[in-house]
């Protein structure tokens, strides 16, 4: 048949996965208030109060402009604060967004342990450091 391309394009395939995963990710991360993205956003600055907005958007694979979007909703929620120094911004977290990392890691704990179920510990691995490697060579 004419769509069975779609079965051996990576390009559709990722996408398929990438709505599934998400899917479950917003689900496990609705206790938090948060998108999943926001989530791992204020995990990545309680776990380096400081770090520069520069330093997230490399980290969390996003365009610099699109963290300042992130960034800027989070302190509307009073989650994050910034400073600048110099050229450079910094970021940190505020009390608020220090009480929601208990309930954020939970958040990431039951979205791993749920895929890890559906697929299996060793598989979930695998595709994971299969994925990071695979996107590491598309881009370069």
């Amino acid at each position: 048949m004419d769509e069975d391309f779609l079965q051996t394009c990576l390009f559709f395939t990722t996408n398929r996965l990438s709505r599934a995963i998400t899917k479950m990710a917003e689900e496990e991360f609705a206790s938090t208030g948060l998108t999943p993205m926001y989530g791992y956003l204020i995990r990545l600055v309680n776990n380096t109060p400081g770090i520069s907005q520069k330093e997230l958007a490399e980290k969390l694979y996003i365009a610099a402009s699109t963290l300042t979007r992130f960034i800027d909703k989070l302190e509307g929620k009073q989650l994050v604060e910034r400073q600048v120094s110099g050229k450079t911004v910094l970021v940190y977290p505020t009390p608020k967004g220090t009480a929601l990392l208990d309930e954020i890691r939970k958040a990431s704990k039951r979205l791993k342990e749920r895929y890890s179920e559906v697929l299996g510990d060793e598989r979930a691995v695998n595709l994971s450091n299969q994925l990071v490697v695979t996107s590491e060579e598309l881009e370069k």
